[in-house]
């Protein structure tokens, strides 16, 4: 099961919910807009960011930039308010399974979701389509 976190309007997002159901992977979606998230559930995304809170807060859009204050200049309760009352500061989608977490539409991050036992059935159907291949070379 995957959470995603969306915003109407947002292309990349209707692009990863298209790639989560030509996958058969379940979701709910939470549009950022309509649903308040709540403080445990930021702090949550935020405890799963590797590299800091800029892996979920877009410095670059306008609402932050209006702010016309850092991201470091923010306490952690300040940050989870301030999402909580401009969560267009949120990049998207967000893309949270039990094992990973997803920021953004790109090709290949994307798959990092894909449960385990998906990912088994694609290795051993890559595995066949490589041992074919190495059969047809070793036979022409």
């Amino acid at each position: 099961m995957v959470i995603i976190y969306t915003s109407p309007g947002c292309a990349s997002c209707r692009k990863a919910k298209q790639w989560l159901r030509d996958n058969h992977i379940s979701f709910i979606e939470k549009n950022i807009f309509s649903n308040l998230l709540k403080e445990g559930e930021i702090k949550y995304l935020m405890s799963r960011c590797e590299h800091g809170t800029e892996d979920i807060i877009s410095t670059r859009s306008k609402a932050f930039q209006s702010l016309k204050q850092e991201v470091d200049d923010y306490s952690l309760s300040e940050l989870v308010k301030l999402i909580q009352k401009n969560p267009s500061i949120l990049k998207r989608p967000i893309l949270l399974s039990e094992r990973t977490m997803v920021v953004g539409y790109d090709d290949d991050e994307i798959t990092a979701v894909t449960p385990v036992e998906m990912r088994t059935v694609d290795e051993d159907r890559h595995s066949t389509i490589t041992r074919e291949e190495l059969l047809h070379l070793k036979t022409h």
